[in-house]
């Protein structure tokens, strides 16, 4: 009897050993099959180009050299609300690139086959009710962003303390964000240049534009580069694309905050690589803060914006002009306004915007490119 029991008792773990190799074989048969498959463009979770996705916030000691930022905040608009979608909305625009497909005919690069570190970092969590706490902590999550090294030397020339820092591309929400991200960029790097894509100036006094006479309200999408003047953030700026009806005195007062600026039917004069000439020779060598306004480009080609012009530059014109900024000292940019509820249902200024991030990331990437060979050979 217990012999039988004995047998009984091996039968069953046979029968357990089977049953777990059955499971380990069926639990690996994806990876047998069909591991060499990548995700398609409709499906998985969006990050940017299917960028790995990285918590750089939570995380503070990670390295990279590129990092995609969302600030999904929208509280400082003056027309149509919305663009506390537009990261989001940005990145299910980028749903068809992707790294190993990233190869650009015109710029004859792909900026994910150079070594580098490019990261989504996911969202910076903001209060949208309490606009001046939200500007608080955008600032807080930038300098963490910012103030970590790079894991490539490019732009440690250009910092105080000639620390390399890696460079941010952020996705807006509304214009309001560049304040304190330039607060932040100042503390490292001096007053920083900005090239500014925009149908409107943004330095407007806020006792003409802030309705009511508060501290918050100070700060909105069309007053922040006339306060980032007032703290002497800012170096030599200019704009491009300007098309909007202006108040008495707006022209003046954007001189005297350091801007000059390039008007959208001056490219037919100028043409792309005239606009871009003089933009470049505007900043110089200076450290350079790229911001593009999705409002810039004609609302029948980027209808999804807060406050949309007719008259804006083509998607072409404006690529051509980005591509003819490379070399510049770019230390970070942002892609702002976007308010996808406004979008057609092609998604035509969401995917629009995910192409100027790539564009502009392979224009900024070339410089970084030519700096590492450039230290390496010393």
């Amino acid at each position: 009897m217990v012999r039988s029991g004995l047998l009984s008792l091996a039968a069953l773990l046979v029968h357990v050993r089977c049953d777990i190799t059955d499971l380990d074989a069926a639990a690996s048969a994806w990876v047998n099959n069909y591991s060499h498959l990548g995700e398609l463009p409709f499906s998985g979770i969006h990050t940017f180009a299917h960028l790995p996705y990285l918590d750089a916030l939570a995380n503070s000691s990670e390295r990279f050299d590129f990092a995609i930022f969302g600030v999904p905040f929208d509280g400082s608009v003056s027309y149509r609300p919305g663009a506390r979608f537009g990261p989001q909305g940005i990145r299910t625009g980028s749903r068809r690139q992707r790294p190993g497909r990233g190869y650009s005919i015109a710029q004859k690069i792909d900026p994910y086959d150079l070594g580098l570190k490019i990261i989504d970092a996911g969202d910076v969590p903001l209060s949208p009710y309490d606009p001046a706490i939200a500007m608080q902590q955008l600032q807080t999550a930038y300098r963490s962003m910012l103030n970590r090294r790079a894991l490539r030397p490019s732009t440690a020339a250009l910092a105080a303390d000639g620390i390399a820092r890696p460079r941010v591309l952020t996705l807006g929400g509304d214009h309001s964000i560049v304040l304190p991200i330039l607060r932040e960029l100042y503390q490292v790097y001096g007053p920083i240049s900005v090239i500014h894509f925009d149908a409107h100036l943004d330095t407007w006094d806020p006792a003409g534009y802030a309705g009511a006479d508060s501290p918050t309200s100070q700060i909105n999408h069309g007053t922040m580069f006339h306060v980032a003047h007032k703290e002497g953030l800012l170096g030599p700026c200019i704009h491009a694309g300007i098309r909007t009806r202006l108040g008495k005195g707006d022209l003046e007062h954007d001189s005297q905050v350091g801007f000059t600026y390039v008007t959208t039917d001056d490219i037919d004069d100028l043409g792309a690589d005239g606009v871009a000439d003089a933009l470049r020779a505007r900043v110089g060598s200076k450290p350079v803060y790229l911001s593009v306004d999705i409002d810039v480009v004609d609302p029948s080609m980027a209808p999804a914006t807060g406050t949309p012009e007719s008259g804006g530059f083509t998607s072409r014109e404006l690529k051509k002009m980005l591509r003819g900024l490379v070399g510049l000292n770019f230390v970070g940019m942002d892609l702002v306004e976007v308010s996808p509820a406004y979008d057609t249902n092609a998604e035509l200024t969401t995917m629009l915007a995910a192409d100027l991030i790539h564009e502009i990331l392979s224009v900024m990437v070339q410089s970084q490119h030519q700096d590492t060979h450039a230290h390496i050979e010393l």
